[in-house]
């Protein structure tokens, strides 16, 4: 909607909202209502009113229509009373009852509409069901004929015999000086004391910084 146009209808909607609101006014104080109390009876009617047209918008179930046409009715029929229609110098009596009921009435409208359940949402409708789809055989493979094998390699003549290899020559024991041993021995002693197995080539290298043959050739001596 345009912004003229909303603008439009607001202005129409204050006006009309005013006019209304000083008719029932001017009803409720006629009627015997006076002070605050006549001022009340406009703002209860529409917001009864509003209330109502809300609970439609959602629920139009025979409760919402009944209390529509009765707030409907309470400020409709206020606007005409005021117009001539009825001597609001000598209000009758029932008039002056249902001014006086009105309260009541509006409390009991607005509290039914606020507390009824909320219609419940349609189920989703079902999916519809699908045929099995009838089973179709596969087309047969195409038949291939097998391909003919390869001729086999005639094997390998049968090698002779490599010549064996003569050793080579082992290279002499370094000599092993007995104070070296000694030592040697008092360590591989702790290291047993202490870790309770025999001492190997690496630690006693790393003990004595002696070569890596040597420290072997003692290892084995001591052993």
């Amino acid at each position: 909607m345009p912004l003229k146009i909303r603008a439009v209808v607001l202005v129409l909607a204050v006006i009309a909202g005013a006019l209304s609101f000083a008719h029932l006014h001017d009803l409720a104080q006629a009627a015997g209502q006076t002070g605050w109390k006549a001022w009340a009876y406009p703002v209860s009617v529409d917001l009864l009113l509003v209330c109502v047209l809300h609970r439609l918008r959602a629920d139009r179930s025979v409760t919402a229509w009944f209390w529509f046409l009765i707030a409907l009715v309470a400020s409709l029929g206020a606007n005409i009373a005021t117009a001539g229609v009825l001597d609001l110098e000598h209000v009758p009596a029932w008039l002056r009852i249902l001014v006086a009921g009105w309260p009541a009435l509006a409390f009991l409208g607005g509290t039914l509409l606020v507390h009824s359940p909320n219609p419940t949402a349609d189920p989703a409708p079902a999916p519809p069901a699908t045929t099995p789809a009838p089973d179709i055989d596969p087309e047969p493979a195409p038949t291939t004929e097998p391909e003919p094998l390869a001729p086999a390699e005639p094997e390998p003549e049968s090698l002779a015999p490599a010549e064996p290899v003569p050793a080579l020559p082992q290279a002499p024991a370094p000599a092993l000086p007995p104070a070296l041993v000694d030592h040697a021995r008092k360590v591989a002693d702790d290291h047993r004391t202490r870790t309770g197995s025999a001492i190997d080539t690496a630690t006693l290298r790393a003990r004595l910084g002696i070569p890596e043959d040597l420290a072997g050739a003692i290892v084995a001596q001591l052993a």
